[in-house]
């Protein structure tokens, strides 16, 4: 009862104008930030912050919750129409979105990656509004070697990413691992491959690495070719039948709902972040497809996998922040600057001496999936559009975003060269049959499972993997996910083989 009369309050908030603009500002802002290379969710947050400073706290706080919400869905966007995700948590969706627009149904893909947002979203709220303090407990108690068995849970998932050649699937994942290790050392501070350049001390950001390795890559392969006079294999965007009908979507709600709990789950752990959120389910949902080889070549189920779990990580990542004040992503580590400047301390005092600010956040959130359901809805019909952009347009366009979102995250002409350069990199990897997706998955996951890793040893030897029986069961886990798919090609190749 007490739940409820709190939600009652926290809707009360809400009636007024002033709440319900506040909202849509920031899921307009939000959208658009997540749809522009360059900018993730974290930088939307971080540059509407300044314009809260004079606003009351809850307007503030149901504001930039509002950017965070939505930029996570406006990812998908460009990922979809042009195959360049606007955050690093949209690369998954990019795998199955992109070919779904080439093979005509970009309505597909960008319906399917809205609906998944809104449940995705609704769900991560949902949990974090029944369980956030049981689960925050379970998050605080997390050890460095169950975040290294946890990344490397993450990374077995290469064996899915790759198709039918595991082998460069790993050798790509390999490759983005040796990419994370450039930099400082995150324990000793020793510069490793910078070859004296100061640019390279924090390493390769992933921004640029991956709208080189996605986008640049596919305009180098266009560019070899004779370009149409629109985006070639795109057909006919203006056919109505392209757009999924409601049965299409209750034929998703398994894969749906499985990826909304996982990204949860994932986004509760500080520092795991949505990336890894969308990787695992879209690896999950492989393997529990009934049509897995269709995988990364136009399935429903990859975008509504990735695009459920990166939207539910959201409320997943508010649980540490609200309960214990640990920021469980890089937006959250802004929403407490926020909280700050307005002589608010996040922790669990927060929810006895405000329950009216933290259960109207709560409210806000739920009201601001509905209203990027409804934005989404009636600018999906525009953003299809960009099928219709002649090549010739196209494609400056989208080395001009790609120069743009490389600049904008340090002001950095170094990251424009990087991008350039994992470009070119991933223009000569494509031909020869190499996947991306690993070597983005290696770089987001290295950091994680190194540093981790080595605390782990620090604190407790190299015994504790498997003295921990999280970490152990998660190791288990990992070694059983990476020996999967070789088994199921040792039984096929057995079938295939002729009977005496």
């Amino acid at each position: 009862m007490d739940l409820l009369n709190h939600l009652i309050l926290g809707f009360s908030s809400l009636f007024g104008i002033i709440p319900i603009l506040a909202i849509t500002a920031g899921v307009v802002f939000g959208i658009w930030v997540g749809a522009m290379p360059g900018l993730s969710p974290s930088m939307g947050v971080a540059l509407m912050l300044p314009f809260t400073f004079r606003m009351p706290a809850n307007i503030s706080l149901i504001m930039l919750t509002a950017v965070y919400l939505a930029s996570n869905y406006g990812g998908s966007i460009t990922a979809v129409t042009i195959n360049t995700p606007g955050t690093p948590s949209a690369i998954a969706t990019a795998f199955d979105g992109y070919p779904l627009a080439q093979q005509g149904k970009a309505g597909w893909g960008l319906g399917i990656s809205l609906v998944a947002s809104v449940v995705g979203g609704l769900v991560g709220i949902i949990i974090l509004i029944l369980f956030s303090k049981p689960l925050a407990v379970v998050a605080v108690k997390m050890h460095p070697a169950e975040y290294f068995s946890l990344a490397l849970l993450g990374l077995t998932s290469v064996a899915s990413l790759g198709g039918k050649n595991g082998i460069k699937a790993f050798g790509m994942a390999m490759f983005g691992l040796l990419l994370s290790t450039v930099g400082l050392d995150p324990i000793s501070g020793v510069k490793r491959f910078t070859f004296g350049q100061i640019e390279l001390f924090d390493g390769f950001n992933l921004i640029p690495a991956l709208i080189g390795l996605f986008a640049l890559s596919e305009v180098f392969e266009r560019l070899e070719t004779k370009l149409p006079e629109t985006s070639g294999s795109y057909k006919d965007v203006k056919n109505e039948g392209e757009w999924p009908k409601w049965r299409d979507y209750w034929k998703l709600k398994r894969v749906t709902l499985q990826s909304s709990l996982v990204g949860t789950l994932i986004g509760i752990f500080p520092g795991a972040g949505s990336s890894i959120a969308s990787f695992l389910s879209y690896d999950l949902a492989k393997r529990t497809s009934k049509t897995p080889e269709t995988f990364g070549k136009g399935n429903p189920e990859g975008v509504a996998a990735s695009e459920a779990a990166n939207s539910a990580s959201v409320g997943g990542a508010m649980v540490p922040l609200l309960t214990l004040g640990i920021p469980g992503s890089a937006s959250t580590a802004v929403l407490i600057s926020a909280l700050m400047s307005h002589d608010l301390v996040p922790g669990p005092m927060l929810f006895s001496q405000q329950p009216a600010l933290v259960y109207g956040l709560f409210a806000s959130m739920l009201v601001a999936n509905l209203i990027i359901f409804v934005i989404g809805l009636l600018g999906s019909r525009l953003w299809v559009k960009v099928a219709l952009i002649p090549q010739q347009l196209l494609i400056p366009l989208i080395i001009s975003i790609a120069v743009v979102g490389s600049f904008a995250v340090n002001n950095s002409l170094f990251d424009v060269f990087a991008c350039l350069g994992f470009g070119v990199v991933g223009w000569l990897l494509k031909r020869y049959g190499f996947p991306m997706a690993p070597i983005v998955l290696g770089m987001v996951l290295g950091s994680l499972a190194e540093s981790s890793f080595r605390r782990a040893v620090i604190m407790g030897g190299y015994s504790v993997f498997f003295t921990r029986p999280a970490s152990l069961i998660l190791i288990l886990v990992s070694i059983l996910f990476f020996a999967l798919p070789f088994i199921q090609a040792h039984r096929d190749k057995k079938r295939l083989l002729p009977k005496n």
